[in-house]
C-alpha cells in the first residue's frame, strides 16, 4: 500500500512538473515574440486584406495570419536578443526571457531564425510582393530601428517605415499589386506611430534613460515634444480621410465612414492637447491608450465601410 501511494505520489509530482513546463513554455514564448503585439500587427494586415479582396479567400487569410505573425514575432525575437543587455537594466523589461536566462540567446536565434524562414515562405506562397515586404519589415527593424534606439530620437522615423508596412501589407496579398491604395494605408499607420510611440516615450522616459534610449523627438518631457505630438497626430487624421475624396484609387471612404473616423481622430487630438495642458505621465497613458483605440477602430470601420455601403 506504502508503495502505490508513493507511486501515486511520483506520478502527480511528475503530472504537476510537465503542466508547469508547459505553462513556463507558452509564457516565454507569448513574451518572446510580444503575442499581443503581433496579434496587433496580424490584425492590420488582415483589414488591408479585407479592404483589398474582391472575393474574400479564408486560405489566404490563414497564410496572412500565420506568415504575419511568424514575421513580427521574429522581428520581436532579434529586437530582444540585440537589446538583451539593456534590458536587463529597464524595469519594464528586466523579466523578460533573455536577462532571467529562461531562454538562452542561441534559443532565441533559433527561434527568431526559424520564424523568418517560416514567414518569407508562408507570404510568398501567397505572393512575391508580400514576401518582399515582409522581409523588408524584419530588416529594417533589426538592422536600423533597434542599433538606431540608442543614438538617436530619429530612430522612431526609421522604425514607423516597418511599422507602417502590416496594413498595406493585406492589401497587397489581396493584390499583388502596389499603388496608391497601399500607399495611403501605410502612411496612416506611418504618421499614426509618432503621437503613439512618443507618448509611451513619455511614460517611460525615466526608465529609457536607465539605457540610454532617446525616444521623445526633443530628448526630454517639454512642450515642444507636445508639440510635435500634435502636428503628427493632425497629419493622421488629414491622411485618415483622403478616401473621402475620390482620388485614391479603389479605396473608398463613405461621408458616413470619413465623419466617424474624423471624430475618432478628433478623440485621439483631444488627448495629445490634454498633455500639452497637463504635462504629466498620466496624462500620456490616456493619449497611448486613446491611439491604440484609434488605430483599431479607424481599420475595423474602413472594412465595415466597404462591406455595407
Amino acid at each position: 500500500m506504502q508503495s502505490q501511494n508513493n507511486s501515486n505520489t511520483k506520478v502527480m509530482l511528475s503530472t504537476a512538473n510537465s503542466s508547469i513546463t508547459v505553462a513556463t513554455i507558452v509564457s516565454n514564448f507569448k513574451e518572446i515574440t510580444k503575442m499581443r503585439l503581433s496579434l496587433s500587427v496580424v490584425f492590420s494586415s488582415l483589414a488591408g486584406y479585407l479592404l483589398a479582396a474582391d472575393t474574400v479567400n479564408f486560405y489566404t487569410i490563414l497564410l496572412l495570419a500565420f506568415g504575419g505573425y511568424f514575421m513580427v514575432g521574429a522581428s520581436n525575437v532579434y529586437n530582444q536578443i540585440i537589446e538583451r543587455d539593456l534590458d536587463a537594466l529597464m524595469q519594464r523589461t528586466k523579466n523578460r526571457p533573455i536577462p532571467t536566462s529562461r531562454i538562452s540567446v542561441n534559443q532565441a536565434f533559433t527561434l527568431a531564425v526559424t520564424f523568418t524562414i517560416l514567414g518569407i515562405a508562408i507570404l510568398y506562397i501567397i505572393n512575391p510582393k508580400t514576401a518582399m515586404f515582409g522581409a523588408i519589415s524584419i530588416v529594417l527593424y533589426t538592422s536600423a530601428y533597434t542599433p538606431l534606439k540608442t543614438k538617436t530620437p530619429l530612430s522612431v522615423f526609421v522604425g514607423a517605415i516597418p511599422g507602417a508596412i502590416p496594413f498595406m501589407l493585406g492589401w497587397v496579398a489581396a493584390t499583388n499589386k502596389f499603388g496608391i491604395e497601399p500607399g495611403i494605408l501605410f502612411m496612416l499607420q506611418f504618421f499614426w506611430q509618432f503621437p503613439h510611440f512618443w507618448a509611451i516615450g513619455w511614460m517611460l522616459h525615466d526608465d529609457y534613460k536607465k539605457a540610454g534610449i532617446n525616444m521623445l523627438p526633443t530628448r526630454g518631457r517639454n512642450k515642444a515634444a507636445v508639440v510635435q505630438i500634435i502636428l503628427y497626430t493632425a497629419w493622421t487624421i488629414l491622411v485618415s480621410v483622403l478616401p473621402v475624396f475620390g482620388f485614391t484609387g479603389q479605396l473608398h471612404l463613405t461621408i458616413i465612414g470619413a465623419i466617424i473616423v474624423l471624430l475618432l481622430g478628433l478623440g485621439m487630438l483631444y488627448f495629445a492637447l490634454q498633455l500639452f495642458k497637463k504635462m504629466t505621465v498620466l496624462a500620456a497613458r490616456h493619449l497611448m491608450l486613446a491611439s491604440v483605440a484609434y488605430i483599431t477602430l479607424v481599420q475595423i470601420i474602413y472594412v465595415l465601410d466597404k462591406f455595407i455601403r
